[in-house]
């Protein structure tokens, strides 16, 4: 989609803090996060909600929501990844990843602007782990 901010993304038409990408799928920190490394996963075809994804898509989807949770766990070390799929912010199927030690860190009230140095950092830490 043209107006998709996502898409841009994808495109390398807007930059972003990629943490993981291959040719199906792009994992980047988003900006205003809830928590230091929140990420979201999104595939790189456009789709608006994501019950409308067919189930491999779906399910291709979740293992690699899955590859990401794991690698934010190794190295930012919270007790746990929070998993949120909303579907409001942006008409384009992605899921929130949010490191978080306490259930009341998934509040949107927590969210606040990152700065570049910041997300640099963290996505060193993330690129590290295989």
């Amino acid at each position: 989609m043209d107006n998709c901010i996502f898409c841009k993304i994808i495109k390398k038409e807007i930059p972003s803090n990629i943490v993981w990408e291959d040719g199906s799928y792009i994992a980047f920190l988003d900006q205003n996060p809830l928590r230091s490394g929140h990420t979201l996963v999104l595939p790189k075809k456009h789709t608006d909600y994501i019950f409308d994804l067919n189930d491999g898509e779906y399910a291709e989807l979740m293992l690699q929501v899955k590859n990401i949770a794991k690698k934010l766990k190794i190295a930012l070390r919270p007790k746990r990844v929070g998993m949120i799929v909303e579907g409001f912010g942006v008409d384009h199927v992605h899921v929130h990843l949010i490191p978080i030690n306490d259930m009341n860190e998934l509040d949107s009230i927590n969210r606040k602007s990152a700065n570049d140095s910041e997300l640099k950092k963290i996505i060193e830490k993330i690129s590290k782990i295989k």
